[in-house]
């Protein structure tokens, strides 16, 4: 089975992460962050991978330590499930329109974390939650999972569709990398790994 489950810690958060990539979407999210939390169920609906979430943290100053820390867990635990990645597509890519906004996610799940963000939004705020922490959130995920993740704004006006259609193009790409590939059982890398 690959699954995994990461606790976090600290002076400013306290959570938990399970998820499995061979699920079908189910999601139980409660970080505190109400956008937030509709955000992490697109990403499991849209990649199929079942995730919970359980996370308290330091809301009384701001959203920034539970969003952040909830993406380095997620992260470690897509890494943990992941292995070593043998017989993985490892490389997946979407194109995703939601009304006026359209967003493109290219991921490779390379060992060798990076991220080019090319997202802006118009507005700092949707409801009480800051547009800058969607960037902070992948940010932490791409690192910890160690993916190359690029994610790029092609279209858009309305903050809540581009945050929407960005953790859902996500959450595509996610899915097809993922993914067992029927022709191949081996590790998708002419040097052997994905570790590194």
């Amino acid at each position: 089975m690959r699954e995994a489950e990461v606790s976090r810690g600290t002076a400013e958060t306290n959570l938990s992460v399970r998820l499995n990539l061979d699920g079908t979407g189910r999601h139980s999210i409660e970080t505190g962050v109400g956008f937030f939390d509709h955000m992490l169920d697109q990403l499991a609906r849209h990649s199929l991978i079942d995730i919970e979430v359980r996370a308290a943290g330091d809301l009384h100053i701001d959203d920034h330590h539970t969003v952040e820390d909830v993406g380095i867990a997620l992260g470690r635990a897509l890494a943990e499930a992941l292995g070593d990645k043998r017989g993985i597509r490892r490389y997946g890519s979407c194109h995703l329109a939601m009304d006026e906004a359209l967003v493109r996610a290219a991921l490779d799940l390379s060992g060798r974390p990076f991220l080019v963000w090319k997202v802006e939004f118009p507005a700092e705020k949707i409801g009480r939650f800051d547009t800058e922490l969607v960037r902070e959130f992948f940010t932490a995920f791409a690192m910890n999972a160690r993916m190359t993740l690029n994610v790029a704004m092609l279209d858009g006006e309305n903050s809540h569709h581009i945050a929407e259609a960005t953790f859902k193009a996500v959450a595509q790409a996610l899915r097809t990398a993922v993914e067992p590939d029927p022709r191949s059982s081996g590790i998708p890398s002419t040097k052997g790994t994905l570790s590194e």
